[in-house]
């Protein structure tokens, strides 16, 4: 591996790369793998994309005709307890007396994987959080969509999804405890150090980072995660040194969390990535950037980095 792509991949994981900061972005263009492998995003994935935030969109106004609206005349919805409805007036009905019951209920979702089967077919695979109350979150889901082109249109033709137990502290950002204390990574002498501490009476976690260079250059930046009572799930806001920044939509997942960024650079370019965490023990994790674009341009996942603590001396 190219020590750029090193440094490329640090950046990300100190924060600075989840905004795609100008100094990662310029190191992107630096180097000529990661540039020959970028490509445009399909227009096809990008409207697929879309078609999922008007669910969301549609969800959280409580409008059951558009959230039905979005299926194909004749697609069904299997729900977590086996249920199944077909058709638009099925699925509508059953929204509005969802909506009727649960009349606080927001939604947001993460999607995982998504991919085209055929020209006029695709799959995708993702989590959802359900929120019933204020600063409550009342299930979370994992959800499974088969998507269909018509007349040139992405519609939903099945949606299955299932209802999952996370860890009663997922409904908070105590569950990211593990991470308070300070973490290095290094490779090819490009070094970083991160501090993650407890901050606003123990309400949000602070994550710090210094990247040095092999020169001795040094580089920082700052991210807060904490629990968004307004959304019902845990949220990161990251600010990277070109004045870039990005918020994270945090979720649960086996062993760890996954976290969808969304955010912007310092010269006004749009990026996107899902950064995931797994817990090793309690010494060492392992951080991964996928589902990468920046600039209408999709980037090759980053390589899994471990980070390991930084002892306490005694």
């Amino acid at each position: 591996m190219k020590m750029k792509s090193i440094t490329i991949i640090l950046l990300l994981v100190s924060g600075a790369g989840q905004s795609f900061g100008q100094e990662s972005a310029t190191l992107v263009e630096a180097d000529a793998s990661v540039v020959a492998e970028a490509k445009p995003i399909s227009p096809d994935l990008d409207a697929i994309r879309d078609a999922s935030q008007s669910f969301v969109d549609a969800f959280n106004h409580h409008d059951a005709n558009a959230v039905a609206a979005l299926w194909t005349k004749d697609g069904e919805y299997i729900d977590g307890a086996g249920r199944v409805l077909v058709g638009r007036d099925e699925i509508s009905k059953d929204y509005h007396e969802y909506f009727a019951a649960n009349p606080e209920a927001k939604i947001t979702i993460v999607i995982d994987s998504l991919r085209l089967l055929s020209s006029d077919t695709a799959i995708e695979d993702g989590r959802a959080a359900v929120e019933s109350s204020a600063g409550n979150t009342g299930l979370f889901a994992t959800y499974t969509v088969v998507h269909a082109k018509v007349n040139g249109h992405w519609m939903m033709a099945s949606v299955r999804d299932e209802t999952i137990e996370p860890q009663a502290s997922a409904t908070s950002a105590a569950d990211l405890e593990w991470l308070v204390g300070k973490w290095v990574a290094e490779e090819h002498g490009v070094t970083m150090e991160s501090d993650c501490r407890w901050v606003v009476d123990g309400r949000f976690i602070q994550r710090t980072y210094t990247t040095t260079q092999v020169d001795g250059s040094k580089s920082s930046g700052v991210q807060l995660i904490g629990w968004n009572p307004d959304g019902g799930h845990v949220q990161s806001w990251d600010f990277s040194p070109d004045g870039g920044h990005a918020v994270g939509t945090w979720m649960p997942q086996e062993g760890g969390w996954s976290a969808h960024m969304r955010g912007v650079t310092g010269d006004g370019t749009l990026t996107n990535a899902i950064n995931q965490l797994r817990r090793l023990d309690d010494s060492a994790y392992v951080w991964q950037s996928i589902q990468r674009t920046a600039g209408g341009m999709v980037i090759p996942d980053t390589d899994e980095v471990v980070l390991k603590r930084i002892p306490v001396a005694r």
